[in-house]
């Protein structure tokens, strides 16, 4: 935070990168959306879909430098700031004909609570679209978020879903269950234990909690289905991959996919709880903290009908073979990620 504070104001940049990309002659320049966390996990891979499909890309982000790293696609724009900040907000939100709503945190960092940034700043950024006078919203949301939750993450993501679904915007809702892909933080934290645990693989709780993972590519997809067609307005879409897998399975599949092996054992989570704390205090980015351990315990698989039929999207499955990624992290990529301090 200390780096984003030495921007004093809101600095719109030029857009970066000389990356080749094919578009509909029709759409060229003619819509502009706001991207929100555009350089996390999902708003990487939507600025470059977005941006397939035509649109003209405006990505709010906080660190700069981050951000010309992850966002290296011709056509999208930088506009500098903190989501936060309304004076900030109401600049990039200049011209602006949509707004896609990525940006929230899993993990509380000093300076950012999952109340302020996951809950707050959405009512921002509504308000600052009425003044600005936008009206298509596509919000991410998460599977399981309620504004009842006992859990502070999912209250908090809830009460924010609730504010969006309340207001009189165009809005999309998404609630997707775990997200993986080449830079997500759950899977990739996962096989980076794998590294870090030569021959013994600890599972919380014997693994036991389902998933439904969904692949970033998809969920991309589908942001940009929503944004071109108007059928999709005032609905909500729960997103979870092909199949719900247990932990377990779901660390087997990471094993095949890194070409290792290890003996999984369950341990209970009361057991973890006092190392994760540690954990927690001690190393700048620990691989889970006891927020996230507690959300270990909750299932996150979707109910209902698939909306992927209706998207016209075919899901990708959780695949040792579409996980190939995981096999270039090593040993010492993994305990460079316990000592690097995460940039926002």
């Amino acid at each position: 935070m200390a780096e984003e504070r030495q921007e004093n104001t809101p600095v719109r940049a030029a857009a970066v990168a000389e990356e080749e990309r094919q578009e509909p002659e029709a759409w060229r320049g003619s819509r502009t959306v706001l991207v929100t966390g555009a350089s996390g996990l999902v708003g990487t891979h939507t600025c470059r879909e977005l941006a397939r499909r035509g649109w003209q890309v405006r990505a709010l982000v906080r660190d700069r430098a981050k951000a010309r790293r992850r966002l290296a696609i011709a056509g999208v724009e930088l506009a500098i700031g903190d989501l936060r900040d309304r004076q900030a907000l109401g600049e990039a939100l200049g011209d602006v004909d949509a707004v896609v709503h990525l940006a929230a945190i899993a993990v509380e960092r000093r300076g950012d609570s999952y109340e302020s940034v996951n809950r707050d700043a959405t009512t921002t950024l509504l308000d600052a679209m009425r003044a600005e006078d936008v009206q298509r919203l596509v919000y991410m949301s998460q599977n399981g978020a309620s504004s009842d939750s006992p859990y502070r993450f999912l209250r908090s993501k809830g009460v924010a879903e609730d504010h969006v679904r309340a207001s009189d915007f165009a809005w999309t809702v998404f609630r997707p269950s775990v997200i993986f892909g080449p830079e997500d933080e759950f899977v990739n934290v996962l096989a980076r234990l794998v590294r870090l645990s030569p021959l013994v693989y600890p599972i919380p709780g014997g693994g036991k909690t389902r998933f439904q993972p969904v692949a970033v590519d998809d969920v991309a997809r589908a942001i940009g289905v929503a944004l071109d067609g108007s059928d999709t307005e005032r609905e909500c879409y729960a997103l979870g991959g092909p199949e719900a897998l247990t932990l377990r399975q779901m660390v087997r599949r990471i094993l095949v996919a890194m070409r290792t092996k290890r003996l999984l054992v369950g341990v209970p989570v009361p057991l973890i709880r006092p190392l994760v704390a540690v954990a927690q205090r001690l190393l700048p980015n620990p691989p889970v903290t006891t927020s996230l351990l507690d959300l270990l315990s909750l299932d996150n698989t979707i109910g209902g009908t698939p909306a992927w039929p209706e998207l016209g999207i075919t899901p990708t499955s959780f695949t040792p073979h579409n996980l190939a990624y995981l096999r270039r992290i090593t040993f010492r990529d993994a305990i460079a990620s316990l000592l690097r301090r995460p940039r926002q």
